[in-house]
């Protein structure tokens, strides 16, 4: 097998990249520092991660990664990223084409694909919208709600699921953990149910140690500055309690670090999800030996409320587990380490690989 796996980055990360990679002069140099960061490594399998000779990875949407690419093949320097991307993937000879990127690379790049890619697959983990993925052979994702949706505009689905990154067993063992709580994640119009709890989290700042790495929206961004206080963009702006907990977001190494560095981990599904669980902050927490406190609803198979992880039905049910959970250590221990112990062993790299290969 010849595998082939595509992603992207955001808008926010790939200022972190283009600072850590300030020095690289080539494709290969910059993909191995992008990679070194393990952003985005859940999702990225094994082959990849070990860098075989037969697996083959890249940013699509990073220009300046594919654009050092295109320039050591001799390919013009105006080329579409969409040319690039093909051309890479004929130059490796690819048989499975495994994309996270397919609103940028839908069904009309599928139908371009050369003839030496046998299977085409992509992940998306959103619903159903105006985008086309029924050029692919199958769409994953480990939501089934979504999945069925997806269905329903003609596509192939399949369960699948993020994966432990092994990297994080090392953090996982770091004592002590002076962050009381953390939370990680985005803050925008989409997150409604999620802001109410964290304000409601965030105002017991007082006497314990709470961090909110907030990656906010662009226009909670423009509302707080000194310009928007001047316009008529209240609405927008986060409650005074977050604001006073919040630090820039991290990612990459710097997630793994600041998880290494917390006893609780909040967490919260976008409104979107509905009822359903498992967002990727899941088995990173988790797989930091931190003790994951997420809201309730359907969670993968092994995550067990009470057992390994601990939901809440609404804010003040978050404040009084987490003022509970801060008394009793030794329970809050034995409950992280549970879900450790579940998320490295049912959903560690080697049994996510063997999933992708049962997919295909």
């Amino acid at each position: 097998m010849r595998l082939f796996q595509n992603s992207g980055i955001s808008r926010t990360y790939r200022h972190r990249l283009n600072a850590l990679a300030d020095n690289c002069g080539s494709f290969s140099q910059r993909r191995k520092v992008f990679l070194s960061d393990r952003y985005g490594a859940p999702h990225f399998l094994a082959p990849v991660l070990d860098s075989v000779e037969w697996a083959f990875f890249t940013n699509g949407d990073d220009e300046i990664q594919q654009r050092m690419w295109a320039s050591e093949r001799g390919l013009s320097p105006g080329s579409a990223l969409e040319d690039i991307l093909l051309a890479q993937i004929e130059d490796h000879r690819s048989e499975i084409f495994y994309n996270l990127d397919p609103i940028r690379f839908g069904s009309g790049f599928v139908k371009r694909l050369p003839r030496c890619v046998k299977k085409s697959v992509c992940w998306r983990a959103a619903p159903a919208s105006d985008v086309d993925l029924t050029g692919y052979d199958l769409v994953v994702s480990n939501f089934p709600s979504i999945n069925r949706q997806w269905e329903t505009q003609g596509c192939r689905t399949a369960l699948f699921f993020p994966a432990h990154d092994p990297i994080l067993d090392s953090y996982a063992c770091n004592v002590p953990r002076p962050i009381d709580v953390l939370f990680v994640g985005g803050y925008t119009r989409y997150h409604r149910q999620r802001a109410r709890v964290l304000e409601k989290v965030a105002e017991i700042a007082n006497g314990m140690t709470i961090v909110y790495c907030l990656d906010s929206s662009r226009p909670t961004q423009i509302a707080e500055s000194l310009i928007g206080h001047l316009l008529p963009v209240k609405h927008l702006r986060r409650p005074i309690a977050i604001r006073k907990v919040s630090r820039p977001p991290v990612f990459g190494i710097d997630l793994y670090r600041i998880l290494s560095q917390s006893k609780i981990v909040l967490n919260g599904a976008v409104d979107m999800a509905q009822a359903e669980r498992g967002n990727m902050r899941c088995f990173e927490a988790m797989g930091a030996r931190c003790l994951l406190l997420s809201d309730a609803g359907r969670y993968p198979a092994g995550l067990v409320e009470g057992g390994n992880l601990l939901t809440y039905e609404s804010g003040d049910d978050a404040v009084k587990i987490i003022r509970a959970c801060l008394k009793q250590g030794d329970v809050m221990d034995r409950i992280a380490a549970a879900g450790y112990s579940t998320v490295s062993s049912i959903y560690s790299k080697t049994a996510q690989w063997s999933a992708f290969n049962r997919l295909l």
